[in-house]
């Protein structure tokens, strides 16, 4: 019998920008495709159904633990969105088709439940965002491979808030 260890992420940023613009790199299909996904991924393909009970699925590209580059599917639904202040979701890994699969179908080890969830809370704080984010039901194994992952992804985000900002007359 395997015994499954389950952890969280939990990571706090601050981003120097207004909550308004981080909350729609969050929601808005478009902002999400420039910064979605670790260092060295890109996100080929975003579809945001944002309302409660509504779903995702989009496709990190980028290389696997084997070194090869190849497509990973997520997918997950809504399931409490407070505007600007909280968004709570499934996150599944899945097929191109928004099927959920295994993480072992992209050669992920660990006993990874099929349905995790990922809060994300927006406070604002002097014309800055602080973003605290939680991942709950991490493999232990994965845990520090999940945290690099999410931390890579958020320095993305903060310079493809950086470049919007200055973009903007």
């Amino acid at each position: 019998m395997t015994t499954m260890t389950i952890k969280d992420i939990i990571i706090a940023r601050e981003f120097d920008s207004p909550r308004e613009l981080v909350w729609k790199a969050w929601t808005d299909p478009k902002h999400f495709a420039r910064w979605w996904g670790p260092k060295n991924f890109t996100a080929p393909y975003v579809s945001i159904d944002f309302r409660t009970g509504g779903k995702y699925i989009y496709c990190m590209r980028g290389p696997g633990l084997d070194g090869v580059i190849r497509d990973f599917w997520n997918t997950g639904e809504y399931l409490e969105i407070v505007p600007m202040e909280k968004i709570v979701c499934t996150d599944s890994f899945s097929d191109e088709k928004g099927n959920v699969v295994p993480a072992s179908h992209y050669g992920l080890p660990g006993d990874w439940p099929l349905k995790l969830t990922v809060e994300v809370a927006f406070e604002e704080h002097h014309g800055k965002t602080i973003m605290t984010l939680r991942h709950v039901g991490i493999p232990e194994e994965m845990i520090e491979e999940c945290e690099t992952g999410w931390n890579e992804s958020l320095d993305k985000l903060a310079e493809s808030l950086s470049d919007v900002a200055e973009s903007t007359p």
